[in-house]
């Protein structure tokens, strides 16, 4: 696997902080969901009966968990609990797309600095505590730290790939070919 600026350690650094990511992404929905869950499902369902209303709890939703993934999954959820509407599920997916850029503003503001005090702080509740709520608000701050902690880990493994060559080719090439340039998204995507 070496190649000029691709080796086996980049390789698997992105793995982990891949999986460190998206294990982060999905314990924060969980303990969020834990945490205040019947609460949540309430307010879903007052909120989303209007449409505009609908694509604003979208759009709260994903800039809070930081995954329009987690949020079109949880809503999946709603909907076949019988919580939410088809209609109102679809103005929530909606503004989930659109809280996914207000995602990307956050990491522009570097919340990565709060990943490991928000990790300290989750062990800290999850020891300290007996409370059911308060262990699943613990798994939500572990969560959200190990989502920012998997994204800093990830933009310095990734730093490499500014300067390697095949890799600046086949980004210039994509921006050339909107058909390339939509695999090549699907690929990083996924």
């Amino acid at each position: 696997m070496e190649a000029v600026g691709i080796n086996l350690e980049m390789v698997l650094t992105i793995m982990g902080a891949i999986g460190l990511f998206l294990y982060g992404m999905f314990k924060m929905g969980e303990g969020l969901q834990n945490s205040a869950g019947d609460k949540v499902r309430r307010i879903l369902e007052a909120l989303t009966g209007n449409r505009l209303l609908a694509v604003l709890v979208g759009i709260v939703v994903t800039a809070v968990i930081q995954a329009s993934g987690a949020t079109t999954v949880m809503v999946v959820g709603f909907v076949n609990a019988g919580l939410m509407t088809l209609e109102q599920a679809i103005g929530v997916i909606m503004g989930s797309n659109i809280g996914t850029t207000i995602t990307a503003q956050m990491v522009a503001f570097k919340l990565e600095k709060c990943a490991l005090p928000a990790i300290a702080l989750g062990m800290i509740i999850r020891f300290a505590v007996r409370r059911k709520k308060s262990k699943a608000f613990s798994d939500f701050l572990l969560g959200f730290g190990m989502l920012f902690l998997g994204i800093s880990i990830l933009g310095t493994a990734l730093e490499g790939l500014r300067t390697y060559p095949p890799f600046m080719k086949l980004m210039l090439a994509s921006g050339d070919s909107p058909i390339l340039g939509v695999i090549v998204g699907a690929l990083f995507t996924t």
